[in-house]
C-alpha cells in the first residue's frame, strides 16, 4: 500500500450491506464501551473497521459538505450508539460493578482483535511508524497509571458548563482509539450522574411520564449533546488533517494506543467497602452513612486472580478478539 492510499479500503472491497453491517456494529459496540470506564469508542469503531470512514463522514458533515454516503454513515453509527446507550446503560453499569473483570477481559478482547486490521492499513513498517507506536503505548500506560489513582467512580455531578465538557469529552473517546469517554466521565466527576439521567430517561419513556422526561433532557442532555458536537467537529478534522499529512506516524500512534490497552485496563480488579472516615463526594464515610453509600462509589483495587479466573479471562479475552477480527474482516478478499 503506498503512502497516499486511504485509511480504509476502496469502496468496491465490500457491499454497501456489508458496510452497513460494520457501522451498526461499531456503533453499537461504541455506545457499549462509553458506558464502561478503560473503554474508548473509538477503539470499537477501529476495530469493527468502519473507523477511517467514520472519521472522513463526521469531517465532512462539520464542514457542511452534505455527503449522501457521509450522512447515512453517521446516522447508522449514531444511531445504533444511541440505541446501545438507551437500552443497555442500567445493565452494563451493573455488570460492571458487579463482574468488572469478566466485563474488562471480554472488552479488552474486542479491542485487542482490531490490531491486525491496522497494522495492515499501516505496513509497511517504518521507523516513524515505530516512533508512533511508541507515543501510543507510553500514552496509553500513563493513561493507566493515572486511572488507577482516581479513588472512587464519578462525583456529584450536574452544572451545564461541566456537561458540556464531559459531552466533549465523549467525542474524545469517539474519535481517538484508547481515549476513554467513561474514564474521563469519572474524572470529570459526572460518569454516574449521567448513567442516573440515561436511566430516568428510560424509565419515564416507558411509563409515558413527560413531566419526569424534561429534567434529564434539558439538564443534561442538551449539554452533553452540545459539547458532544463541538467535540466531534473539531477531533475529527484535526485527526483527518494529521492523516492526510503525518499518516506513518499517526498510525503508529494509533496501533499504540490499540495495542496498549491492556496496560490501561487491568482486568482483575473489584469495588471494596470505602473504610470509615475515608472521603466520598467531599462526605467523610461514617458507620451511618456508609449503608447509603451506592456500589458505583466505592473504591476499586486490584486482586490476584485464582486459576480459574486467569483461564476464564484468557477465554473471554480471545474470543472478544475473534469477535472484532471477524468483523474487521467481513466483505474482505
Amino acid at each position: 500500500m503506498s503512502g497516499n492510499a486511504p485509511l480504509h479500503a476502496a469502496p468496491n472491497s465490500s457491499s454497501v450491506a456489508i458496510r452497513t453491517v460494520r457501522a451498526l456494529i461499531g456503533g453499537l459496540l461504541m455506545g457499549l464501551a462509553n458506558l464502561v470506564p478503560g473503554i474508548s469508542g473509538g477503539t470499537m469503531l477501529l476495530a469493527a473497521g468502519i473507523y477511517s470512514e467514520f472519521i472522513d463522514a463526521v469531517s465532512d458533515i462539520s464542514r457542511l459538505c452534505w455527503r449522501r454516503s457521509s450522512v447515512l454513515l453517521v446516522l447508522l453509527v449514531g444511531g445504533a450508539a444511541f440505541f446501545g446507550i438507551a437500552l443497555l446503560a442500567g445493565p452494563v453499569r451493573d455488570l460492571v460493578l458487579h463482574h468488572r473483570w469478566i466485563m474488562y477481559c471480554l472488552f479488552i478482547g474486542l479491542t485487542l482483535g482490531g490490531i491486525p486490521a491496522l497494522w495492515r492499513l499501516a505496513r509497511p513498517a517504518s521507523l516513524t511508524l515505530w516512533i508512533g507506536v511508541f507515543i501510543g503505548v507510553s500514552g496509553m500506560t500513563a493513561l493507566g497509571i493515572a486511572q488507577r489513582s482516581v479513588a472512587t467512580e464519578g462525583g456529584v455531578g450536574g452544572g451545564f458548563v461541566p456537561l458540556i465538557l464531559a459531552g466533549a469529552a465523549g467525542a474524545a473517546s469517539m474519535i481517538l482509539p484508547g481515549i476513554s469517554g467513561g474514564y474521563l466521565l469519572l474524572v470529570l466527576g459526572q460518569y454516574v450522574h449521567i448513567l442516573t439521567a440515561i436511566e430516568h430517561a428510560v424509565d419515564a419513556t416507558l411509563t409515558a411520564d413527560l413531566g419526569r422526561l424534561a429534567d434529564p433532557i434539558f439538564g443534561v442532555f442538551l449539554p452533553v449533546g452540545l459539547g458532544i458536537l463541538i467535540g466531534v467537529a473539531l477531533i475529527s478534522n484535526l485527526l483527518r488533517y494529521f492523516l492526510e499529512r503525518y499518516r506513518p506516524v499517526t498510525l503508529g500512534i494509533l496501533l499504540g494506543l490499540l495495542s496498549g490497552i491492556a496496560i490501561g485496563l487491568w482486568p482483575f480488579q473489584h469495588a471494596i467497602e470505602p473504610p470509615l472516615g475515608s472521603t466520598i463526594h467531599g462526605d467523610v464515610v461514617t458507620p451511618e452513612n456508609l449503608p447509603r453509600i451506592d456500589q458505583s462509589d466505592w473504591p476499586v483495587e486490584s486482586f490476584q486472580p485464582t486459576r480459574s479466573q486467569a483461564v476464564g479471562g484468557m477465554l473471554l479475552t480471545l474470543s472478544g478478539a475473534f469477535v472484532t477480527f471477524a468483523i474487521s474482516r467481513l466483505g474482505d478478499e
